[in-house]
């Protein structure tokens, strides 16, 4: 769904409240407004880099294309990546070579290579002024991983031809000259929201159509209700970050975690520009191993802007460990300076959602049982070239041609070497549903702070609750429109957030991620 709401806010500069910077630093374009019911060849549901790029692909194809978003251009996750465009794959080259094989895993290193590529080529091609550029990317031990995990990974991505190589050194690290690190070649980096602008323009000066503000729900084979009104297609598109017409299936094969990112000023050309990923931190309890990720943003004459980003943990369960948001921020300033300690004051924090196959590889094709309705999903920590990927492959399966990546990437595919890792994801998915019948985290409204929230029990009944800063007291039902589990309070975000599937819920009780495609309902306090 991805609904621009509260939850990102424009501050000042220095006011450390969670703003993305891409969002903070772009002009935002207009569009159209649902007014009217629409029939054309192919709709794509969703406004991020997977729904556009899909749309331009097609638009170049001589489709006629319609684009609905839900909030505005670029205002889901794709608002909230730190934008790495990077062929080092973040789940490891040397576990897809034990689930895949080395022929899958090269053309899994291809796809990414080809994906970056692609983006280059819509730069050149369209004259966007988006800040692309090739760098270099860096590869380290987290210090709780061991020696030997990168040179297992310099032999896979060898093995996948990548051109890789081991250094002794690590380039722009705070004692980097005693750190060793895989050092990927021509990897790049952009500015997400000024490529998605260009990418927009473009769709609409080769005849398609955008409408912004557009709540697209009963997606069916035949279109989908858009605002009220009736939007039919020959094909439909799901690029929505987690597909909301895919009730059940989809999320039994990836789950939702939240990342957080904080940006600060360096003094202009201290650092060069690069890309930075620690390996993750192996004591986490998590399936997949939270890692740091690190790059270089242009800002004035006078400055750059660091981003990092980390501190992972599954959506609506930051209480399942000791650490609160703001910790995970403070955390995560830490480490950063650690290793850049030329970071001054943070002027931006945010966090965002990433959405993890059980395989590691991203769902793009068609959606299971459907001949016509197609889904891009599964970013992982890929989430530009997977996007990228998922339009290349879904924009030739409507044209009739035959992808390559077709069947690595298929959302129907089983994999059973990860059937393990499926029965632990499983297993705290239904531990979840114990949340119907624990202790509520306030036993009243009077605890409930002006801006924050949380769930009461009355009755058999779980209340979501809000008080505004004005003193006034919302309430909607706690139980997810998804799939029935009990929604979490996420105090950094303001937004109610689902433990099970990763469904999140503004302070209004509006939808803003899926898989739930409606809000939560609105219940009357006495």
């Amino acid at each position: 769904m991805n609904k621009f709401k509260s939850p990102l806010k424009k501050g000042t500069e220095s006011s450390g409240e969670n703003v993305s910077f891409w969002i903070d630093s772009s002009a935002k374009e207009a569009f159209e407004t649902p007014d009217r019911n629409i029939h054309t060849e192919v709709l794509i549901i969703g406004g991020g880099i997977a729904g556009l790029t899909t749309a331009y692909k097609l638009l170049k194809s001589g489709k006629k294309v319609v684009v609905v978003e839900d909030g505005f251009i670029g205002s889901g996750e794709s608002g909230r990546t730190t934008a790495h465009l990077s062929n080092a794959f973040d789940n490891r080259y040397y576990y897809l070579e034990n689930v895949f094989g080395k022929e899958i895993t090269k053309q899994v290193a291809l796809s990414h290579t080809e994906a970056i590529d692609e983006i280059e080529r819509i730069v050149t091609t369209l004259d966007i002024n988006c800040s692309f550029k090739r760098i270099a990317g860096y590869l380290f031990l987290d210090e709780t991983d061991k020696e030997e995990s990168l040179d297992r990974e310099f032999e896979a991505t060898q093995n996948a031809g990548l051109p890789t190589e081991i250094l002794n050194t690590t380039p722009g690290l705070n004692g980097g000259e005693e750190i060793r690190c895989l050092k990927f070649s021509n990897q790049a980096q952009f500015h997400i929201l000024q490529y998605l602008n260009g990418l927009a323009k473009a769709i609409v000066s080769l005849g398609g159509v955008i409408f912004e503000c557009a709540h697209a729900q009963n997606i069916s084979d035949k279109g989908a209700e858009v605002n009220g009104y009736t939007f039919l297609a020959n094909h439909i598109v799901v690029a929505t970050n987690s597909p909301i017409n895919n009730l059940v299936q989809m999320h039994t094969k990836q789950y939702a975690y939240r990342t957080y990112v904080i940006a600060g000023k360096i003094p202009k050309g201290c650092l060069p520009y690069s890309l930075w990923w620690d390996t993750g931190d192996y004591k986490s309890k998590l399936r997949t191993k939270p890692y740091h990720y690190v790059r270089i943003e242009n800002y004035d004459e006078n400055y750059d802007l660091l981003i990092s980003g980390g501190e992972d943990h599954k959506t609506g369960q930051l209480d399942e460990e000791d650490f609160s948001a703001n910790e995970r921020y403070m955390r995560l300033e830490a480490w950063t300076k650690n290793f850049f300690p030329m970071l001054g004051d943070i002027s931006y924090k945010w966090s965002g959602q990433i959405i993890e196959p059980i395989d590691t590889l991203g769902f793009m094709g068609k959606n299971p049982g459907d001949d016509n309705i197609y889904i891009i999903t599964g970013d992982s920590g890929n989430g530009m070239t997977h996007a990228t990927i998922g339009a290349l492959i879904i924009s030739d399966m409507i044209c009739g041609i035959k992808n390559k990546w077709e069947e690595i990437y298929d959302p129907n595919r089983i994999t059973w070497k990860t059937s393990g890792d499926f029965l632990k994801e499983a297993g705290n998915m239904a531990a979840q549903i114990l949340d119907w019948i624990k202790e509520s985290d306030l036993k009243n409204t009077i605890q409930l702070d002006n801006g924050e929230g949380g769930i009461i029990t009355l009755g058999l009944k779980k209340i979501a609750v809000y008080r505004d800063y004005d003193n006034s007291l919302a309430a909607y039902s706690a139980v997810c429109p998804h799939l029935g589990c009990i929604v979490k309070w996420n105090s950094d975000e303001k937004s109610f957030d689902c433990p099970c599937h990763g469904s999140r819920f503004a302070c209004d009780g509006t939808v803003i991620n899926g898989p739930a495609e409606s809000n939560l309902n609105k219940i009357g306090l006495k």
